[in-house]
């Protein structure tokens, strides 16, 4: 088992570089093909303009700016395949570019793939770029599991060693079953449970750490208690006390009226993150 088709989302943000490079990295590492896509927004007349010159204007001004976008998206995601080279042979990759709504084009040719990668939100972009939004409503609306990069980069490869956020939920096995070709690569994975309930998660640490044993994985059980602090907070001490490159978590909320209401600990790792997240719902 591993992923055999990466799908990474490709912008022009300042992240969109180290969201290429790992997906270069992971592809290599997994043999996989990679599938760029880079997502034309929409142009969105101002309701006061009247057609003619003005509109014409207007138009002529936002195809010029999309297909400048488009350049340097392509441009990058060559670059960054193009670098990787395995037995002699550069990766399989492939290049899309597609019109309509980010987040729905995302969530529709995530369908294909093994494995989506997105970036954190850039709280600085321009509203006409990738929502803020991208990463959760893609997992939150797909079967695949999605590997969040953060905007600061990333300083190693993801994989070594790896937090497993455990809580023997449906979300939790469906995120670890998805890093499963990572979790058995890694030379330590933690399956951290925050405040286990007596007779339940404790019953079913032992249970996750034998099925992931059966895997292959190389995995140790850390039981914590988050009291008074926030859970995502005692999240992201832990995976920088054990310096782990890569945190792997169901993502909880539900969407009402096209708003995603986000857990807690779901909120402030999107929001804090400093390693890979790879999250699936």
């Amino acid at each position: 088992m591993g992923f055999k088709t990466i799908l990474v989302h490709v912008d022009t943000g300042r992240g969109a570089p180290a969201r290429l490079k790992l997906s270069a990295d992971l592809a290599a590492r997994f043999e996989a093909h990679v599938v760029g896509l880079h997502v034309r927004r929409l142009f969105q007349a101002p309701a006061f303009t009247d057609a003619g010159p003005a509109m014409d204007s207007l138009y002529r001004t936002y195809e010029n700016a999309v297909k400048a976008d488009e350049a340097i998206a392509a441009a990058a995601f060559r670059e960054a395949i193009g670098s990787q080279i395995i037995g002699g042979k550069g990766l399989s990759s492939e290049w899309h570019v597609a019109d309509g709504l980010v987040e729905e084009v995302v969530s529709a040719y995530a369908r294909y793939a093994d494995l989506v990668i997105v970036g954190q939100a850039e709280q600085d972009a321009m509203a006409s770029t990738t929502p803020s939004d991208l990463a959760e409503t893609v997992a939150m609306a797909g079967e695949r599991p999605v590997l969040i990069v953060p905007h600061i980069g990333v300083i190693k490869p993801p994989g070594k060693t790896v937090m497993l956020c455990w809580n023997g939920s449906r979300e939790a096995a469906r995120a670890a079953t998805g890093a499963l070709p990572i979790l058995k690569a890694a030379d330590k994975t933690i399956i951290l449970f925050i405040d286990p309930r007596k007779g339940g998660d404790e019953q079913s640490g032992a249970g996750v750490a034998g099925w992931l044993a059966r895997h292959g994985v190389k995995a140790v059980v850390q039981r914590d208690t988050a009291a008074d602090s926030n859970v995502g907070g005692v999240i992201l001490s832990r995976a920088a006390d054990h310096d782990a490159d890569l945190i792997v978590m169901g993502l909880y909320g539900h969407s009402r009226m096209r708003e995603w209401v986000m857990g807690g600990a779901s909120r402030t790792l999107l929001a804090s993150m400093t390693v890979p997240l790879l999250v699936a719902h």
